[in-house]
């Protein structure tokens, strides 16, 4: 099982990046796919998700009208689209997968995870 992070970077406030992951060795029809951060100090957190079956999205307040999740699923890729950054969306971003039986939301359940990204976002 493979996830493959890509799209980190150092960027100023109000710039944008955009987040992939690629996933191998899974029979992806049967995971969610979410977008995990983590700042240094501070534990990871579930940022935003996305159901298989439907495509429906969650995201954390704090992202909210600034991230979008999608996904590719004929590449099993999932991207994270992150517009009008600020200093406090500095942390390294992890990919990971559930089990398309639980809620997508449920960030304490995932299973497999990517190595991460780092985005920085200087003020």
């Amino acid at each position: 099982v493979q996830l493959v992070e890509s799209g980190g970077g150092l960027v100023h406030r109000g710039d944008s990046l955009r987040l992939s992951c690629a996933t191998s060795g899974l029979a992806m029809r049967y995971y969610h796919m979410g977008w995990f951060r983590q700042a240094p100090g501070k534990e990871r957190e579930g940022v935003s998700c996305i159901r298989r079956n439907n495509g429906s999205t969650h995201y954390v307040d704090s992202v909210k009208g600034r991230f979008t999740i999608s996904s590719d699923n004929a590449k099993n890729t999932v991207y994270l689209q992150m517009n009008n950054l600020k200093p406090e969306d500095t942390a390294v971003y992890y990919c990971a997968v559930v089990r398309a039986y639980y809620s997508c939301s449920n960030y304490g359940l995932y299973d497999y995870w990517g190595q991460g990204t780092q985005v920085t976002v200087s003020s």
